[in-house]
């Protein structure tokens, strides 16, 4: 088959190793951590995803252009904060190599999504972006998972679809990149607004409420920024949203909810033990539903929550009595 290289050790990184690896691949991995190298290598196991065996065509490097070096194509699975600058820590070694970003988040500084930090250091980059609902638990025990790749190159479609495609995964194609991205990081910010429900003991009718709504809000906000509506009630929208606002996996969904049982941010961050992209997300979204002059209710709150201390049940009374509308 193909090597195929992935910039990033963490569970996401190694669940698509594994994966890529059953279907016959060779695989190599990029960590900064020698540590984590030699128990990928010489432990064959993912301190992120107990019980995991790793696959014998996986391997893991500490050195860029060994990773990359013959791959078919770039697996970018990196924390979105460290997205620029690991980027052009190996951007000098892609050539004309795919770079598939599997992250999802923005650059909170610049409010970029990921896509745009990627071509604004490497213009000529033929990028594409793998998003949908998938938890990385399922994916490496292999548990049937549906994803959708989106790239503007024919090329970059057709290589993902053929790679990733088995009896274990179904992979669909568009030419959406903002909307896959889009609908990809925005529901982080619902899936946190689920675990916090959880955490102050709501129900499912009010998760069925705020996921509904929710979806409203991150379509409003993802059309003003160049997505596609049918994208957000796809897989990269309404599917990702629905895994992860209702899954014990879900890290945003458990920092949430730890948010609701009165932890503070940093406590929670501690427990997590994991980046919680959605933190970082509901701060851009906020900005940019100011900028574009976009109502979303839930995320305004929610920012009120983590950055003004609103109180959880305070938050809910807050958005229950809002003006009555048509809907």
């Amino acid at each position: 088959m193909s090597k195929i290289a992935i910039i990033g050790s963490g569970s996401w990184g190694v669940a698509l190793a594994t994966h890529l690896a059953k279907c016959g691949n060779e695989i190599s991995i990029w960590s900064f951590d020698p540590e984590e190298k030699r128990i990928i290598n010489q432990e064959r196991k993912c301190k992120f995803l107990p019980g995991l065996v790793i696959h014998e065509k996986i391997t893991c490097s500490n050195d860029f252009e060994e990773v990359i070096k013959g791959a078919q194509y770039i697996l970018h699975v990196t924390p979105s904060k460290f997205t620029r600058e690991v980027f052009n820590q190996y951007k000098k070694y892609v050539e004309n190599k795919p770079v598939i970003i599997c992250s999802k988040g923005f650059e909170k500084e610049t409010r970029k999504t990921l896509d745009e930090v990627l071509l604004e250091e490497m213009p000529t980059a033929k990028v594409g972006v793998l998003s949908g609902p998938s938890h990385a638990e399922e994916v490496s025990i292999a548990i049937p998972t549906v994803l959708v790749i989106a790239s503007k190159q024919d090329d970059v479609l057709e290589t993902i679809q053929k790679s990733f495609t088995c009896s274990q995964m179904r992979i669909y194609t568009s030419k959406d990149i903002k909307g896959v991205e889009l609908g990809g990081a925005l529901k982080n910010i619902i899936a946190f607004c689920a675990g916090v429900a959880v955490g102050i003991n709501l129900g499912d009718n009010t998760l069925a409420a705020l996921l509904t709504r929710g979806l409203r809000e991150l379509t409003r906000l993802g059309i003003a920024l160049g997505g596609e509506k049918e994208t957000f009630y796809g897989l990269s929208g309404l599917g990702d949203l629905i895994v992860t606002c209702l899954s014990q996996h879900s890290r945003n969904r458990k920092a949430g909810k730890l948010i609701g049982q009165g932890k503070t941010l940093e406590e929670t961050k501690k427990e997590v033990g994991m980046v919680i992209e959605s933190i970082d997300n509901i701060e851009v979204a906020y900005q940019l539903s100011k900028i574009h002059n976009i109502e979303m209710p839930i995320v305004e709150t929610v920012y009120q929550v983590i950055y003004e201390n609103l109180k959880p049940r305070e938050a809910v009374k807050k958005l229950m009595t809002r003006d009555v509308k048509s809907e």
